[in-house]
């Protein structure tokens, strides 16, 4: 076996110190661990290994395969696995797609333990993106979120650790509120999480994932004790009365609004003692009337102090969001150099295609951010759109922005014309047009960036993939159906829990124009019957939540809604049209007079995106200048490559990770591919189709001196066949002796 040469483990150290960046846990030179969710604490996504190069590569194979069991049977399609694992000692921990938890020897893939959090239980099945360690001496844990629980295992038998919490659990509701408050009961909504909180010394600083819908708790940061469970601090991300932010929404907003979420994920930086996130938009997605004003602290990159939760400085990305346009990944902190220092800064990346680059102390853009003039043309009724919106001067966007007549594809004659004439008869021009009855195409619903994250270089390089997918936004009268007719219980219900991600109906879409994003329910019942949506709504899959917050008598309401088996009522019956929703507060959830149609992702009549490529795009950005270093296509469609067409790339989910080896590693894409590129041009060295789709990061560690990459393959994304299983490759030969080539020229340049 061929180590690491003593002089290239200190020149990698040296570097990673220098530019701020924590490699992955050094045990020796042999071992490296990936500890958290991100690679490091800076969320870089950057190992220091080189024994994995661009040299050899091409000799890269399977080394182990782990089974987890799950997602075997069609019954079970629909349920993905976004999990990053983690590795700690030679063993690595990860999720199945049935959020139970599992430790494998990192070096043969052989289960050690697994443990299900809904044993006994209902199941409440969500994406869960990897989990949590913390030691103190030999007291070992692992923390996760599953369903409302927060769980503590201990990290070297699987068992719940009985002093956290009741017995090993913490309802997750904690820490967001009371009725008295509120004026409802927050534990009686929905919430999970679907990305790992971080560790500050002792605590697990948290966000949390919640409903898109006026259900919609607040998305409020907390920190819990790792040791007890108890809640340390929160930030209200939607302030009360008297508090900093009030004053951007309307009188009381809190009683009746929620989102304004961290459910990207958050960094730490452990020697400044501050915690970096970023934050979605607040309910209900589309429609502002009920919160006038910017609207803070939704859409913002925030800097907190990890001890007290008190904010350092805060920059708000998206003013009064009406266009769904979340933080999507964690902030990355990385130092750059400007104006001949060096700066530690953070770098966030957003579902527009936008990178803001911020001083890491004061928050001031390392890049000038101009508040852009945007139209208020025809904005639906009580409805106020911010005036401005904030663009940075570098670098520029790396997803499309606006729609013009010359983006529309031209794959086909009949694609063009199906496209064409959609265009034509809908809103045009600024993406900031506020949504309205009418309809429009628009950009950055799905990014732009997504959870997958962003990796960067101690050079100051980020790489970050992108998505250029169009949407079709309309919306339509909350309170009412066709020609105004009283809505039915269940219609109500459906439009407060369902319609902002569902429509009910493929008007203005064809139904392959949709399945890339949230199914069409219009006739759900050729597809389900009563029995199996009843367990969907009770159980969640994939993306879709549990609703097990909502009585069952709602959720026969909603399905007889679904199966068109309801009673119409009768345009002066009250009772039909309240639906008895919200018992205990007449504000809450809220119910906003107009509703979008789902989550539309506009495609042609074949399911091809309905623009011109590149359809998916992976980026390098120089931040010392603010400039691209290459940009290419990620991921192509087989049967379009097999006709000559040069690869569109295709919608990705999933980020890249890099290497001091010149690598970086991506699989995010429709054709199934794991990828290895030369961080330097942006050329595919090597590919791999994995046995299942990639819809997750993937990780790179040593162990007993052999590197691995690691990754999970859990498909169901895009309409593929779904999968269970980790994969882990290695060199399929002993390897040429590692080195780094160039790097030291690099530092010593910097």
């Amino acid at each position: 076996m061929i180590q690491l040469p003593v002089k290239y483990v200190l020149l990698l150290a040296v570097a990673a110190v220098f530019c701020g960046i924590a490699p992955a846990v050094q045990d020796d030179e042999k071992n490296a661990d990936w500890p958290v969710y991100g690679g490091n604490n800076a969320g870089n996504r950057y190992s220091s290994l080189v024994q994995i190069n661009k040299d050899n590569v091409q000799n890269l194979k399977p080394a182990w395969t782990y089974d987890t069991g799950e997602n075997n049977k069609p019954s079970e399609r629909g349920m993905d696995i976004q999990c990053q694992p983690i590795v700690i000692d030679g063993i690595m921990y990860g999720t199945t797609p049935k959020l139970k938890v599992f430790a494998i020897d990192a070096a043969t893939g052989k289960e050690l333990w697994k443990f299900d959090p809904f044993e006994g239980k209902r199941p409440r099945y969500h994406p869960m993106r990897g989990v949590v360690y913390w030691s103190e001496g030999k007291n070992k844990r692992i923390l996760f979120t599953a369903g409302p629980g927060l769980f503590a295992l201990n990290a070297e038998t699987g068992q719940l650790v009985k002093d956290f919490g009741k017995n090993g659990e913490v309802d997750f509701h904690d820490g967001l509120g009371d009725p008295e408050t509120y004026g409802y009961d927050p534990y009686q909504f929905n919430i999970r999480n679907t990305t790992p909180g971080v560790i500050y010394k002792n605590l697990l600083i948290t966000g949390s994932s919640v409903s898109e819908g006026g259900d919609a708790l607040p998305g409020h940061i907390r920190a819990f004790d790792v040791r007890t469970g108890k809640v340390a601090w929160v930030f209200r991300t939607i302030p009360l009365s008297g508090e900093y932010g009030y004053n951007t929404w309307s009188k009381d907003s809190y009683k009746k609004l929620g989102g304004a979420n961290c459910w990207a994920g958050m960094v730490i930086d452990e020697k400044r003692g501050m915690v970096f996130l970023g934050t979605g938009s607040p309910s209900v997605d589309f429609y502002g009337g009920a919160r006038k004003g910017s609207n803070l602290f939704a859409n913002c990159v925030i800097a907190l102090n990890a001890a007290t939760g008190k904010r350092v400085w805060h920059f708000q990305t998206v003013h009064h969001d009406l266009w769904d346009r979340d933080i999507p990944c964690p902030p990355n902190l990385i130092t750059v150099r400007r104006n001949g220092r060096m700066i530690d800064a953070v770098a966030q990346a957003t579902k527009d295609g936008y990178i803001f680059v911020f001083d890491r102390d004061t928050g001031k853009p390392l890049f000038p951010v101009k508040e852009v003039p945007v139209p208020h043309a025809q904005p639906l009724p009580g409805e106020q759109p911010w005036s401005t919106q904030p663009v940075p001067s570098k670098p520029a966007p790396f997803a499309n922005q606006t729609l013009t007549e010359a983006d529309i594809t031209t794959r086909t004659p009949e694609a063009h014309g199906y496209v064409l004439d959609r265009f034509r008869n809908s809103n045009k021009g600024s993406k900031n047009q506020p949504p309205d009855l009418l309809g429009g195409l628009l950009y950055g619903i799905g990014g732009g960036a997504e959870w997958g994250g962003t990796a960067a270089d101690p050079n100051g390089v980020m790489y970050v993939n992108g998505n250029n997918m169009l949407w079709w936004l309309k919306m339509r009268d909350g309170k009412s159906g066709q020609e105004g007719q009283a809505l039915s219980k269940g219609a109500v219900l459906f439009n407060a829990n369902c319609a902002a991600c569902h429509a009910t109906d493929s008007k203005g879409a064809t139904a392959s124009a949709v399945t890339q994003a949230y199914p069409v329910l219009k006739d759900i019942g050729q597809r389900m019957n009563r029995e199996q949506i009843g367990a969907l709504l009770e159980t969640g899959r994939g993306r879709m939540p549990s609703f097990q917050h909502i009585s069952k008598e709602d959720r026969t309401a909603i399905v007889n809604f679904l199966l068109n088996m309801e009673r119409k009522p009768a345009a002066n019956d009250i009772h039909a049209q309240t639906a008895e929703v919200a018992k205990s507060n007449a504000d809450f959830p809220y119910r906003p007079p107009y509703i979008n149609n789902g989550n539309v992702q506009f495609r042609d009549q074949d399911n091809y995106p309905a623009i011109k490529p590149p359809w998916g795009t992976l980026n390098a950005v120089d931040l010392n200048t603010g400039e691209y270093l290459w940009k290419v296509t990620l991921g192509e469609y087989p049967e379009l490559s097999k006709q000559g067409i040069p690869p569109t790339g295709t919608e990705n989910h999933g980020g890249p990770v890099v290497t001091a080896g010149g690598l970086l590693f991506i699989a995010a894409t429709y054709d199934e591919k794991l990828r290895a590129f030369d961080t330097k041009t942006g050329k595919i060295l090597w590919e791999y189709k994995l046995p299942a789709g990639g819809f997750a990061t993937p990780i790179t560690y040593m162990v007993n001196g052999k590197q691995y990459i690691a990754i999970a393959a859990g498909g169901t994304r895009y309409g593929l066949k779904p999968g269970g299983t980790y994969v882990a490759f290695a060199l399929g030969s002993a390897p040429a002796p590692a080195s780094a080539p160039g790097l030291k020229s690099r530092v010593k340049g910097r």
